[in-house]
């Protein structure tokens, strides 16, 4: 997929570096050229621009991408106007940065597709981290939903999982067991292998290394886990 990213302050670097290294087509832009430079040999292209001039901005291909991502948080002043100058130009899929409640509230009045809120996503991570530990990853689906994973704890392994009755107790939906499998590559370095056991029997144990995944409100994960 093809994508220009606007702004290669850290957080568009690190977005622009990212989707090329995964294999797609970007055009970074941002009016520093020390910031531009690192990414030159990367990206499909990197230009030196002042994205607030129209008739710089109207250079690039923009109704000929996927989406153009206003990656500005700084300045919110030149974020609003870059976004305002998309809209403009009829870009249908507009992806902007929003650093706090009044920017949010300007880009929410641009109709624009996705609003990114990079500082308070690493915020809630941070939280989960601290929360839950590092071998629990949560998808919020809504404000009050999510599908959460997580490493069976040792406390529970040796039950089945209508043994722990997390639907009855907490309104958990149960969506799959993922079994992990120690294995031994060619240098004898081992590593876990999972694999997705979307009908695993009922009475199947739990075993050291297996993960679940459920869906429901996230205030009931947060309980079950307390409950623990």
């Amino acid at each position: 997929m093809k994508y220009i990213v606007i702004g290669l302050g850290d957080y568009g670097f690190a977005l622009a570096d990212e989707l090329a290294t995964v294999g797609h087509e970007v055009i970074g832009v941002d009016n520093k050229a020390s910031h531009v430079e690192p990414l030159k040999e990367k990206l499909a292209a990197a230009f030196v621009m002042d994205a607030t001039d129209e008739q710089a901005l109207s250079a690039l291909p923009l109704n000929n991408v996927d989406a153009v991502i206003v990656a500005i948080g700084e300045n919110f002043g030149v974020s609003v106007r870059v976004t305002a100058l998309l809209k403009l130009h009829k870009v249908e899929h507009i992806f902007a940065r929003a650093n706090d409640e009044v920017h949010r509230s300007v880009m929410q009045a641009f109709n624009i597709e996705k609003i990114l809120s990079p500082e308070v996503d690493a915020a809630h991570k941070l939280v989960e981290i601290i929360e839950f530990g590092y071998d629990f990853e949560v998808f919020h689906v809504d404000k009050d939903h999510a599908v959460v994973k997580f490493s069976v704890p040792n406390k529970l392994i040796g039950y089945s999982v209508p043994q722990l009755r997390l639907t009855e107790e907490f309104g958990l939906k149960h969506i799959a067991t993922i079994r992990g499998k120690v294995q031994k590559n060619a240098l004898g370095i081992k590593y876990t292998e999972h694999n997705v056991l979307m009908d695993a029997p009922d009475d199947m144990a739990l075993e050291e290394g297996d993960q679940l995944t459920f869906f429901g409100k996230y205030s009931d994960f947060r309980r079950f886990w307390k409950a623990l």
